[in-house]
This record gives C-alpha cells, structure tokens and sequence, in this order.
C-alpha cells in the first residue's frame, strides 16, 4: 500500500500507469489502421506484438526502480532492514503484485488483439515469462544505481538490451542466435513460436530457466546490499 501511495503521488511514476493503455490503443486501434491503408505492414504485425508485449513489462519495471532507489536515497531502506523477516521474502512478496498485474496485462493484450487466435493457455505462459522480467529489471537497476541520475542511465541501457533480440527475426540465422546470449531473446522466439502455431516449450523452457537464474541472483544481490 506505501508503495502504491507513492506512486500515485508522483506524477512522474504515475503516467506510466497510462502505457498499458497506450499499448492497448496502438495494437487494437492504430495497427488495424495501418494495415489497411498498407498492405506491407501486415507482415511486421508479429513483430510489434512481441515489442508491444515486451514493453508492457517496462511499467512495473520503471516504476519500482524509481521506488527502491528513492528508498536508499532517503535511507529508508535501512528501516526495512531491520523488520524481523527474511529480507529476501521481503523483496519477493512485495514484487508479487507488481508480477501479477504485469501478467494480467501482458495475457490481455495477447487474448484482446484482433491479427490472431492464439491459444489461451501458451499466451498466459508467456505472458508469466515477460512478467519475469519485472524483478530482473527492477531490482538490477536499483543495485546498480546509487541514485535516481545514475539509474535513469541504467534504465536506457536495460531498455535496449530487453527488445534488442528482435532484431534477431530480421538478420540470418547463423547471426541470430547470437541474441540468445539475451534472456528476451528466447521470449521473442517463444511469442513468435505461438503466433506461427510451431512448437513452443523449448524456447520457453530456456527462457524460464535463465530467467529463473537472473530472478535468484538479482534477489539476492539486491537482498544484500539495499538494506545496509
């Protein structure tokens, strides 16, 4: 509740509640639009869905980075560090809404866009892989940065290296698999897997587990260092 307080009292964090709305436009509403005065823009459609989809997770991502980095500016991270609790369940439990309603989103966008019937079940595992990315980016950043300046640059960086694998549909295939050093990268092969009706789990699977591997590192990392 004290984060969500906070962030509807910042106008800089609260607009970024508007871009699931954004996204939502853009793909029911301005693509359509698109393609009908383009015939060409048809074949890009699966690309700026997994962009669109990806992006959905830069909301959450943003917001808590700002969030955790005001707390060790003000130092009141180090009020946290003293509850008598497991700091590293501190830090999940208070994800797990942010990770929720990015999955909820991220599953909306995919079931509501009108280019393809996609199935409901892989739509909502990959939107539980892009709601992944929400405690990698976050708590990444905050360990990171030592202040809102400093994370604002790593957010650029993070920005990039989380829709860079996109590139990966448009290059040949000896140099695309050079992304998969990428987590995302493996994400958008996932998506793109659904969307063409070809099998999805093993760039899934692959996605979990590097995602799962960040997830523990990030955690722990960050359980170690924004407390003291």
């Amino acid at each position: 509740m004290a984060d969500f307080k906070l962030i509807f009292r910042d106008p800089s964090l609260r607009v970024f509640l508007l871009l699931p709305a954004l996204i939502f436009v853009v793909i029911n509403v301005f693509l359509p639009y698109l393609i009908d005065k383009y015939e060409a823009v048809n074949e890009y459609v699966p690309y700026v869905l997994i962009v669109a989809t990806i992006e959905n997770t830069q909301m959450f991502g943003f917001i808590y980075s700002m969030v955790l980095i005001e707390e060790k500016e003000t130092e009141v991270a180090r009020v946290y560090g003293v509850l008598p609790v497991s700091k590293i369940w501190f830090v999940l439990f208070r994800l797990m809404i942010p990770f929720l309603i990015t999955v909820s989103l991220t599953w909306a966008i995919l079931l509501l866009q009108p280019f393809y019937d996609l199935s409901v079940f892989l739509t909502l595992l990959f939107s539980i892989l892009s709601g992944l990315i929400v405690p990698v980016y976050c708590l990444g950043i905050s360990t990171l940065s030592a202040n809102k300046m400093s994370g604002m640059v790593w957010i650029k960086i993070f920005n990039i290296l989380v829709v860079l694998p996109v590139i990966a549909f448009f290059v040949p295939d000896s140099f695309s698999h050079l992304f998969g050093m990428l987590p995302t990268h493996w994400a958008f092969q996932g998506l793109n897997n659904v969307i063409e009706g070809e099998a999805f789990f093993f760039n899934a699977f692959i996605a979990f587990i590097y995602f799962l591997i960040l997830t523990t590192f990030t955690v722990r990392k960050f359980a170690s260092v924004h407390f003291t």
